[in-house]
């Protein structure tokens, strides 16, 4: 009997939306022993980070293996399988890409990857997180803050396509008039896309404007407008969970991850501080 530890094999399947009323964005959390994937192909592109162990993949009439850290991109259309490489099995996570969410930002129509193993260990920390976090509460103005920025620069440092031009005239003014839509529909913000499209600017450039002026992206920025609101209705004696549906976050789960992020307590915490100095 082998003394070999199996790992359980698990998926988690998500579906974001990219921004209000916006396109859907599947992600996939995989954990795989044996399981061999039959031939097949996507219309979207594949972008998939290993997160453990390798999985080994025909592809282009070749065999590619990925490993712990690694991107692995697979273009639409293309037949591939996938299954693991030892006997430890493998991890990772992916997400399914319209084409079009890697040319915003880039010229030169759809982009190619000569390579579909990528080693670029700052955007695979940053699409495991944004994934993960995405996956765990698939908010739609942090799925279309994140990961359309993080696709434009898979595209710009690995593929064919060449960036455009990242001037963005007046984009002071640009990023306050955004910040002030999203305070001004807190419960409810607006899609990136429409802003851009309001705007007459492409997406991109609207992210690239907001997170140069505000230094962080739109759903971060009003993840702490949020958080300033709370903590006036958590001092007026409200309870974390009534204010998190007041405020705009999704559950009270939501508010505390961001109270805590913003301030270094939870809400409830902050709260009962607040209440025992007010008497």
């Amino acid at each position: 009997m082998s003394s070999r530890h199996r790992i359980q094999e698990q998926t988690r399947w998500t579906r974001a939306r990219l921004g209000r009323a916006g396109p859907p964005l599947d992600l996939l959390t995989a954990r795989f022993d044996q399981h061999v994937y039959a031939p097949h192909a996507h219309d979207e592109f594949t972008i998939g980070v290993t997160v453990g162990g390798s999985e080994v993949i025909a592809y282009r009439g070749g065999h590619i293996r990925s490993y712990p850290g690694s991107i692995v991109v697979l273009e639409p259309g293309e037949m591939h399988t996938g299954g693991p490489a030892a006997c430890d099995g493998y991890a990772y996570q992916a997400l399914y890409a319209e084409p079009a969410l890697l040319t915003d930002g880039t010229l030169g129509g759809l982009p190619h990857f000569r390579n579909p193993v990528l080693h670029d260990p700052e955007l695979a920390a940053a699409l495991r997180a944004a994934h993960t976090d995405i996956s765990a509460c698939p908010d739609p103005l942090e799925a279309e803050s994140r990961l359309p920025w993080l696709l434009t620069a898979l595209a710009r440092r690995h593929s064919t396509a060449r960036a455009t031009d990242d001037t963005v005239p007046g984009a002071g003014h640009i990023a306050r008039a955004i910040r002030d839509r999203l305070a001004d529909e807190l419960l409810d913000p607006p899609s990136l896309a429409a802003l851009a499209t309001d705007l007459g600017l492409s997406r991109y450039q609207l992210l690239r404007a907001f997170r140069a002026t505000m230094g962080v992206p739109p759903y971060a920025w009003l993840a702490q407008h949020r958080v300033a609101r709370a903590r006036g209705l958590l001092e007026a004696g409200l309870r974390p969970a009534e204010v998190a549906g007041l405020v705009g976050f999704a559950d009270q789960a939501h508010l505390t991850r961001w109270f805590r992020r913003v301030l270094g307590v939870t809400p409830a915490a902050y709260r009962n501080s607040v209440q025992d100095t007010a008497g």
